[in-house]
């Protein structure tokens, strides 16, 4: 049986003004964050169902039976928000189930769920992906901070395997050094969490890749993004991306099992 994935988020729109000395006029334009990631990753019995942030918005399930329908949830960069305010809420006043609470009845029931970092992940920029506090933080292996958690590292950085990680299921057939990134959001493991790839200590220590249990099932923290900006092309071009992604989908899904 194939694995099945649904990835929300990770898209966005962008205006612009575009002034040519007395005249002007304005453009739009939407963006796809996740082809390349699904491309890569996607395929040989992963089946990943992409929604964007604007489909989310109205079409992210409501329930954990609905959930139930996937081995694993992955939200990357859509902020709580999104989820929280549909338009039976935000435009009608009407009641709508908090699909939080959702996603934190399906993890118990045997679900998993990883979240990816970017700008309106975890705490996000500026703190407005506000998931502090709310039941997606119950059920992450990582501690979210109440402020601005961006961490930019415009120079590079190479992540590191932890020692205490290097026989962990995840890292079966990955292998090399792992390419650099840009940025991430800064977190704190839990106690009861495993931290497989971090930040090396001079930079900080910061953790790229956690996970954790919860209930019956399972979650994970990658605090970089499953694409640019933080995550440059060179990293999606490297051998060992999909096997670490598909790796990592596979363990998240052992709950369902």
């Amino acid at each position: 049986m194939p694995k099945t994935i649904l990835l929300a988020g990770e898209s966005w729109t962008s205006t612009a003004t575009h002034i040519k000395g007395w005249d002007q006029f304005a453009s739009v334009t939407h963006h796809r964050g996740a082809d390349d990631f699904i491309r890569v990753v996607g395929g040989d019995g992963y089946e990943i169902r992409y929604m964007t942030c604007p489909e989310a918005a109205e079409g992210f399930p409501s329930s954990a039976d609905e959930l139930a329908a996937y081995d694993v949830v992955v939200l990357s960069d859509i902020g709580a928000n999104t989820l929280l305010l549909p338009s039976a809420v935000w435009i009608r006043s009407e009641r709508f189930p908090n699909r939080l609470k959702a996603l934190r009845e399906y993890v118990a029931r045997g679900g998993g769920l990883a979240m990816v970092g970017g700008y309106y992940s975890f705490q996000g920029i500026n703190g407005g992906a506000r998931y502090r506090g709310t039941p997606i933080a119950d059920v992450l292996p990582v501690e979210i901070h109440p402020y601005d958690d961006r961490i930019e590292m415009p120079e590079g950085i190479h992540p590191l395997v932890r020692e205490t990680a290097r026989e962990h299921p995840i890292l079966s057939g990955v292998s090399g050094e792992l390419p650099y990134v840009l940025g991430v959001n800064e977190v704190r493991p839990k106690t009861a969490a495993d931290t497989i790839l971090s930040l090396p200590t001079e930079e900080g220590g910061h953790p790229l890749l956690v996970v954790g249990s919860y209930g019956k099932g399972r979650t994970a923290a990658w605090t970089t993004d499953i694409g640019p900006h933080w995550l440059p092309n060179e990293f999606l071009r490297w051998p060992g991306f999909p096997v670490l992604w598909r790796n990592l989908f596979d363990w998240l899904g052992e709950g369902r099992d």
